[in-house]
């Protein structure tokens, strides 16, 4: 029984002295490789969130409710921003917390810095008053206060019709006021068709019929 043990004892040394240099260089194989990695905060999020539901305020009243099925945050990049890659809803609050304008895309960047966000893909926006706007693209400037885009849009009236329009969008941030550019010809150029939701107001500046009107 001695021996066994004996025997035992040996060839466990034995094992024990020829893995030793195998597993340090292992160590070390895998110590080198983490220390090589390189991180790009251009490329790379600080923070990745599955899920997301939050209320946004600004200047200490609730004025944004964001949902998001991934939200990814690059606030080291040299343009900090936050990227919304599977799709963004986003509720505008009024002072008393009524709805005003609602939001959907199904990609969006928010460039922190600038108060800038990007809508891309079947951006779909409703204002106050039931009106309707479909784009692919929308830029929302926070500083400037305005929606803007130079692709199609199409605004869907109800009880009024529908305006389409392609040279170039914009409106306030509420989308009661909104505005299509070249959307006619005149001696002067394009023609700019303007819309006032708040007054009920209809102004065509710059001469000229436009091309598209309410049907």
């Amino acid at each position: 029984m001695r021996t066994v043990q004996k025997k035992i004892g040996v060839f466990a040394m034995v094992f024990f002295i020829f893995t030793i240099p195998f597993f340090f260089a292992a160590c070390k194989s895998d110590k080198k490789s983490s220390v090589g990695m390189t991180y790009d905060p251009e490329i790379i999020p600080s923070m990745n969130t599955d899920s997301v539901s939050m209320l946004i305020s600004d200047s200490g009243l609730i004025r944004y409710k964001m949902i998001a099925k991934t939200w990814e945050v690059f606030d080291q990049a040299k343009d900090p921003y936050w990227y919304y890659p599977d799709g963004l809803y986003l509720e505008q609050f009024d002072t008393t917390f009524n709805v005003v304008v609602t939001v959907q895309s199904d990609t969006a960047w928010n460039y922190e810095k600038k108060k800038l966000w990007r809508l891309k893909g079947n951006v779909f926006v409703r204002n106050s008053v039931g009106e309707t706007f479909s784009s692919d693209e929308l830029y929302w400037d926070q500083q400037k206060e305005k929606i803007y885009s130079d692709k199609y849009v199409e605004v869907d009236r109800p009880e009024k019709g529908i305006l389409r329009g392609k040279g170039g969008f914009e409106a306030n941030q509420q989308m009661t006021e909104y505005q299509f550019k070249k959307v006619g010809r005149s001696d002067k150029g394009g023609t700019l068709l303007y819309f006032n939701e708040d007054s009920q107001n209809l102004e065509t500046i710059d001469g000229g019929e436009p091309e598209e009107k309410a049907e």
